[in-house]
């Protein structure tokens, strides 16, 4: 059985990895950053829930010089986040300029290597995160082809053999979501919102990609009755 350290935002793809790793293995710890994104509060609360739940010890990572290094509209107050028409989600060009300004610099590519060194050190085998396809036509960080890249580094920057996988990379919103479902992830305790409020606004790239997957699984009458973190608009 695999040993996994698992990069863990509280997310949906994270939140379906994390049950998917329990189920197959140990979960040696999950790893919620903070470098000053808007959500860090809510993630790390929402993580913390769900690592209770599950019973995997939860470490929070604080990168408060990834903050000072970026312009990102997740990190900076003065810059407006992204609501794109939903029916520009899937357009390339759209969705370019909102990953403009929401992207950190080489943020996974720092994740990975932080929890390569936790991997190592606790003697886990792998490296879980959640990444998805549809993101990644848009933000290369969530590939396959970045997860391949970063396993032929890992095979000389340690002495274990530690492996970078994700359970959801070649799946979209709506087929992770299903599996969620499926194998009893704790989706109640999902945070999806860049922002960090009380209830998700519906609004920003991650929220409407999200509400999407739970229309299109036929799951609103489910989420909005058991998840804290949704607000219907006009409520």
């Amino acid at each position: 059985m695999p040993s996994s350290i698992l990069l863990f935002s509280a997310g949906l793809d994270s939140t379906v990895n994390l049950k998917r790793a329990a189920d197959e293995g140990r979960v040696r710890a999950a790893l919620t950053f903070d470098y000053g994104q808007r959500a860090a509060k809510r993630e790390i609360e929402f993580a913390a829930r769900a690592c209770r739940r599950l019973k995997v010890r939860h470490e929070i990572i604080r990168l408060p010089w990834l903050k000072a290094i970026t312009r990102s509209a997740l990190v900076n107050r003065r810059a407006d986040v992204p609501r794109p028409l939903a029916a520009k989600l899937d357009d390339p060009a759209a969705a370019a300029r909102t990953a403009a300004k929401v992207w950190v610099p080489n943020r996974n590519g720092v994740f990975l290597a932080v929890a390569a060194a936790f991997a190592e050190a606790l003697g886990a085998d792998q490296i879980v995160s959640g990444f998805n396809a549809e993101e990644a036509a848009t933000f290369p960080d969530n590939s396959v082809a970045f997860l391949n890249a970063t396993n032929r580094a890992l095979r000389f920057s340690t002495m274990s053999g530690v492996r970078a996988v994700s359970y959801t990379a070649k799946l979209r919103k709506t087929q992770i979501l299903r599996l969620g479902m499926k194998i009893g992830a704790p989706l109640d305790l999902v945070w999806c919102c860049y922002f960090g409020g009380r209830r998700i606004c519906g609004e920003c790239e991650s929220c409407q990609r999200f509400l999407r997957a739970v229309r299109e699984a036929k799951a609103e009458k489910w989420f909005f009755a058991h998840h804290r973190g949704f607000q219907r608009k006009g409520s």
